[in-house]
């Protein structure tokens, strides 16, 4: 009997690898960040917030991505629905092209997005009239960061939708609600951790992204050009202080993403026991 306990808690030679695969990883992935904070401290970090340019910059970062992020939620959300409740041709095609900018070389996004929306650009030369123009501003910026972010609120929003049980809707519509009523009252309460966790990865994603705006925006400097121009103009010791905030920021959004998304997992019931 004592033999048989022992041999039921021993670890095959299977889970054996993958908690060693597992470790590898999160160290691979860990390793970096932790360096980064661990060399800082609070000095450096101190250093970075009583720098003029480091603090209009993170703000600059943070404000642009959450006008992208609101910019991303009025348009995406309602495609999002669409595609976690309808079929329609050329759906397949819709979901592929939606993801594109995932795979999309960013400093490639970047000169796309200069080939339209710049001075001689189709969409530059139409908008530069009413005063909207995308190189070296705010609006650029922002216009960089949808495009590379945008993917995943509409891929979050889509599986948050698709999980709420569309019998729900038809029986508020056959209670009276409009087809926007049961969306609004039903579908999306339930629904809207997942919808904001793919905001939050959106609003992150933005604040991250360096390679399409550095070639449509340069200026006025985010904090992940700043990081880029005081490390090639002034070496390591300059480029941290941005460095450091940014890490900060971007853990942040992981744990908020986390706090979201965990407690919808477990009502779906797809969290092991």
């Amino acid at each position: 009997m004592r033999r048989r306990r022992m041999s039921g808690r021993r670890i095959s030679p299977f889970w054996a690898l993958c908690v060693a695969a597992g470790i590898l990883v999160v160290v691979f992935v860990a390793m970096p960040a932790a360096s980064m904070l661990a060399g800082a401290g609070a000095g450096l970090l101190g250093e970075a917030l009583r720098q003029d340019d480091v603090r209009r910059s993170l703000v600059l970062t943070v404000s642009a991505a959450l006008i992208t992020t609101v910019i991303g939620f009025v348009a995406g959300v309602p495609l999002a629905y669409l595609l976690a409740r309808k079929e329609f041709p050329g759906k397949r095609a819709v979901e592929g092209l939606i993801d594109v900018p995932i795979v999309f070389p960013h400093t490639a996004a970047g000169i796309a997005l200069l080939t339209v929306y710049g001075r001689q650009g189709i969409a530059g030369r139409l908008l530069a009239p009413l005063g909207l123009e995308f190189t070296e501003t705010v609006a650029g910026i922002v216009l960089a960061m949808l495009f590379v972010s945008l993917p995943f609120l509409v891929d979050g929003s889509r599986e948050a939708f698709a999980l709420v049980d569309e019998r729900y809707e038809h029986v508020a519509r056959t209670l009276g609600s409009s087809r926007f009523g049961a969306f609004a009252r039903v579908t999306f309460p339930q629904a809207w951790r997942g919808v904001l966790a793919g905001a939050l990865l959106m609003w992150g994603r933005g604040i991250s992204e360096f390679g399409a705006v550095v070639i449509l925006a340069y200026n006025p400097k985010v904090i992940s050009v700043l990081t880029f121009e005081r490390f090639e103009g002034f070496g390591l010791r300059a480029a941290q202080p941005p460095a450091v905030l940014i890490v900060l920021v971007a853990f942040l959004v992981f744990v908020l993403v986390r706090a979201l998304s965990a407690p919808r997992r477990r009502r779906s019931g797809t969290e092991p026991p």
